[in-house]
């Protein structure tokens, strides 16, 4: 700590935050490049995802105080605010997350969290595969159930519930997936606004844990 003080800088980012940040990198670009070919990549991409969402939902709440909820979630107003400081040059500089950074943080972990949980809903829906299988699958359906789908497909041409639940689930995962990648462009435009604005480059600080200290 004593070299972090003499350099004029702090601790900000502990490692969980900094080592997740990157598998969600890593995790959402695999995810995104893949495309379910080959499956197993594109799932245990989707299973890293999931887990470092759980684990920065859970240190949100009991981790130090820049990783916490409490230090970086706030009004719309003041989010609005922090943008048109950004728009005009006279945005106020956080140590930890700013306004905008926080509530885009939540955003990003909501998205990823709805895309992940929707991708093992068509993986245990159509491949009865995955961590929801047991709860998605036509086999967790009584008997009678199961054989009634099966006459009602074969006779009527009907689809089957289990299909129609699939094509569903199908559709929230490409929508949310959508909807995490236009976070993400978002996020990676404010985060270069905003080290051009605080002359600070926030990517090293995402890597080495240390921000400069306030003025």
């Amino acid at each position: 700590m004593a070299g972090a003080a003499e350099t004029g800088t702090v601790r900000v980012w502990d490692p969980l935050v900094r080592i997740g940040h990157w598998v969600l990198v890593a995790g959402v670009a695999t995810a995104y490049l893949t495309e379910g070919e080959p499956q197993w990549l594109h799932s245990y991409a989707g299973y890293a995802i999931a887990a470092v969402v759980v684990l920065r939902f859970a240190w949100g709440f009991v981790g130090p105080r820049h990783a916490r909820f409490s230090d970086f979630v706030t009004v719309p107003g003041r989010v609005i605010g922090y943008l048109h400081g950004l728009a005009t040059g006279r945005a106020e500089r956080h140590v930890g997350h700013s306004p905008a950074g926080g509530a885009m943080t939540v955003a990003l972990l909501v998205a990823l969290a709805l895309t992940a949980l929707s991708g093992m809903a068509v993986l245990a829906v159509e491949d009865g595969e995955g961590p929801l299988a047991g709860l998605l699958t036509t086999q967790g359906l009584p008997a009678w159930a199961i054989e009634g789908e099966a006459e009602n497909h074969a006779e009527y041409g009907e689809r089957g519930e289990g299909e129609e639940a699939g094509e569903a689930f199908e559709e929230i995962h490409e929508i949310a997936a959508n909807a995490t990648l236009l976070l993400i462009a978002l996020h990676v435009g404010g985060v270069i606004i905003a080290s051009l604005a605080h002359r600070e480059n926030l990517v090293r600080a995402m890597i080495t844990g240390y921000k400069r200290r306030m003025e």
